[in-house]
């Protein structure tokens, strides 16, 4: 146990000495660090408890993804009766289901038709035959589909998972350091980001669906003609975004989505210098916008978000070349987030705040330095019942905590990963940790040499028997902080993380860096007796 090769010496020694290594960014300034390598530039990230910034968790609205829903099945409808030939009447979305009234003749094979419209739903629900549609005769011609409340909760899970990635690419953009996006129970998402003060520009970006299209303004009668009740049932009566402006009569039929987008990016009028939003569509989207513009001459079209009206200026010509611009009255920054919604996309579902928490840097100042006295105060006191104890080889117990905590640090900011209060709490425990190792083997060697072996052969037999025990110990903990990990939220995540990293790097120090101290020391002294 005490024999190493150069080579294995040399790994122990260049291992530790690489991850100690990585956390030397953490020492410098951050516009410093960030003149570096790219490979260089890694470093320990303050969580949201040690800088402050703002802790806000949305909700996804359910009845707006069950109107989606509804929605969805009645379009689905619509085109599977039409592509069949069959004739209906009465096509409408009502509470849980969607109805639809068919000629006698047609109804076996109306229903063959739209049963093909039901999909088991994946995961666990589709192993117990849960369906997403449950089509049914409802007599007299009338056909019923109805939405399962399974279904629902199962589109309810996929809106969460693709609202979180849009999230995440808004918020990005924004330029802020490290933001925490997840998800909490079936339909919410908890977003934290450190160093924000101000969460109202987080909440304008994310509360917004960002559903833009482009249509044509119902030139055919006023807006207070639409207002009265004369309102075509092919149009729309939607407010603009500009204030005192009167609404706008807008056909409801689409152009061109913003589906269709691939990129917006703020810019000026080269004409009036006001802040707008210049627009690029993809080759589907330019198609169909040029062959819109085309046939819309001298008509004013809308370009319409969260159904409201941004502009609607009049097609002075086609517009062939795939690209355009927004104007509206923009301040600088509202055309800036217009951009980067539009770039990040539109959410499947509206989104509500149900609980928002400002985190001052004064509290996260306060956090970090009583952490700090904690993790001083339980060091020193370690060092000193080491020193105490073991004389010498409490000198090389400590040495190896020392490059343990060191490690733990590396290896963090290797991952760029974020340190939170609790993660320091995971730290100080580390140390304890680490230091019960070297008791473990410290302790076994004094039973060796009491049963009356050498000091050289019981200090191998005292690393070799302590073995089995110290990895038990240390598993069963590993393991705890797995499941606190894949269990747990937040807070308990980051205390997680950094004692499965701490229990990793203290069983590297224990059965390695120290063994390998204590070897080069046996080899240079040749003790007779071990001073312990």
């Amino acid at each position: 146990m005490l024999y190493f090769t150069r080579w294995k010496a040399l790994a122990i020694v260049l291992t530790a000495l690489v991850v100690c290594l990585c956390a030397v960014p953490n020492f410098f300034p951050e516009a410093q660090v960030k003149t570096w390598p790219v490979w260089a530039q890694r470093h320990l990230v303050l969580g949201l408890d040690l800088q402050g910034g703002s802790h806000l968790l949305f909700e996804v609205d359910a009845n707006s993804v069950k109107k989606s829903k509804l929605d969805q099945v009645r379009d689905d409808v619509r085109r599977a009766l039409r592509d069949a030939k069959i004739g209906y009447t009465g096509l409408a979305a009502k509470a849980d289901s969607v109805e639809v009234r068919v000629k006698d003749t047609d109804l076996a094979t109306a229903l063959t038709k739209l049963r093909e419209l039901s999909q088991p739903l994946g995961g666990l629900l589709g192993s117990n035959g849960q369906r997403s549609l449950e089509v049914s005769d409802a007599g007299g011609g009338l056909i019923r589909l109805s939405v399962p409340a399974a279904a629902i909760t199962d589109r309810i899970r996929q809106v969460v998972e693709q609202s979180i990635q849009i999230v995440e690419r808004r918020i990005n953009q924004l330029g802020t350091v490290e933001p925490l996006i997840q998800r909490q129970g079936l339909d919410r998402i908890l977003v934290q980001v450190p160093g924000l003060q101000d969460p109202t520009r987080v909440i304008e970006l994310v509360g917004q669906t960002a559903q833009m299209d482009f249509r044509m303004v119902d030139s055919t009668v006023s807006p207070e003609q639409a207002a009265a009740g004369r309102l075509p049932p092919d149009s729309e009566l939607l407010p603009s975004t500009e204030p005192g402006r009167p609404p706008y009569v807008i056909k409801k039929q689409v152009l061109v989505s913003g589906d269709d987008l691939t990129d917006a990016q703020p810019g000026f009028d080269q004409r009036s210098n006001e802040p707008i939003v210049s627009f690029r569509f993809n080759t589907s989207g330019s198609r169909k916008f040029s062959q819109a513009t085309t046939e819309n001459v001298g008509q004013p079209f809308a370009i319409v978000l969260d159904n409201k009206v941004i502009s609607a200026p009049v097609i002075r010509e086609p517009i062939t070349g795939g690209s355009g611009q927004i104007s509206g009255s923009f301040t600088v920054q509202a055309a800036n987030d217009l951009a980067i919604l539009l770039r990040a996309g539109a959410l499947p579902a509206k989104l509500t705040v149900i609980e928002q928490r400002t985190v001052g840097p004064g509290l996260g100042q306060d956090s970090i330095e009583k952490g700090e006295l904690a993790a001083y105060v339980g060091s020193i006191l370690v060092i000193v019942f080491m020193l105490a104890t073991y004389r010498l080889f409490g000198v090389f117990a400590n040495i190896a905590v020392a490059i343990n905590v060191a490690m733990i640090f590396g290896i963090l900011s290797l991952l760029n990963a974020t340190l939170t209060l609790p993660g320091i709490a995971g730290i100080v425990l580390t140390v304890g940790i680490a230091v019960d190792s070297n008791v473990l083997i410290y302790e076994r060697i004094r039973e060796e040499l009491r049963g009356g072996r050498t000091a050289i052969s019981a200090i191998d037999a005292g690393f070799k028997r302590a073995l089995s025990t110290i990895l038990d110990s240390n598993i069963t903990t590993f393991i705890a902080a797995v499941v606190l990990f894949y269990i747990g939220t937040g807070p308990v995540r980051g205390f997680a993380v950094t004692l499965g990293i701490g229990i990793i790097t203290t069983v590297f120090t224990a059965f390695t860096l120290t063994r390998l101290i204590v070897a080069w020391w046996v080899r240079w002294k040749r003790p007779q007796t071990v001073p312990i």
